[in-house]
């Protein structure tokens, strides 16, 4: 404990509660139980101190990164919800598994979302269709022209 309890079909940060004991994750599941909602239970890192990465993968490659820090006392990270987002260079090891986690899931273009932690980059979770508008602007990258590129080289 703590634990994560994330809605599957949740965006944005809603659906996503930190229970710090048994018994509160224990009342979560329950309640979303009741409403017949999927969820998934994750492990919460403490020492990513509210803050991920989201690398922006097309056709294999990383053209753009992110890190997004959740306002003060937030464990969130998202900026719909009020964080902020910075343009980050990943490591080498941020930048393989970021393309090994969009390769193991089939996706030309994927968004990514890592923790650090003192283990190394865990993968939270893998956008299909990631918005463009917090990348872009905390990149100042034209990500839109990536995609069309890997469109026109992928047309059928």
């Amino acid at each position: 404990m703590p634990i994560v309890i994330k809605l599957l079909e949740g965006t944005q940060g809603l659906g996503v509660v930190l229970a710090d004991t048994k018994k509160a994750a224990t009342s979560v599941l329950e309640a979303f139980n009741g409403l017949k909602a999927r969820v998934i239970v994750q492990e919460f890192i403490e020492e990513s101190d509210g803050a991920d990465i989201r690398a922006f993968v097309v056709d294999g490659k990383v053209v753009g990164a992110m890190k997004r820090q959740g306002k003060k006392g937030e464990f969130r990270s998202n900026l719909h919800r009020g964080g902020s987002s910075q343009v980050i260079e990943l490591s080498e090891v941020e930048e393989k598994a970021a393309i090994r986690s969009a390769k193991a899931l089939n996706l030309g273009i994927a968004g990514v979302d890592m923790l650090q932690s003192s283990r190394g980059p865990l993968v939270l979770e893998v956008n299909s269709s990631p918005g463009l508008e917090g990348i872009e602007n905390a990149t100042h990258l034209d990500i839109a022209d990536e995609i069309i590129k890997y469109i026109e080289r992928n047309k059928r």
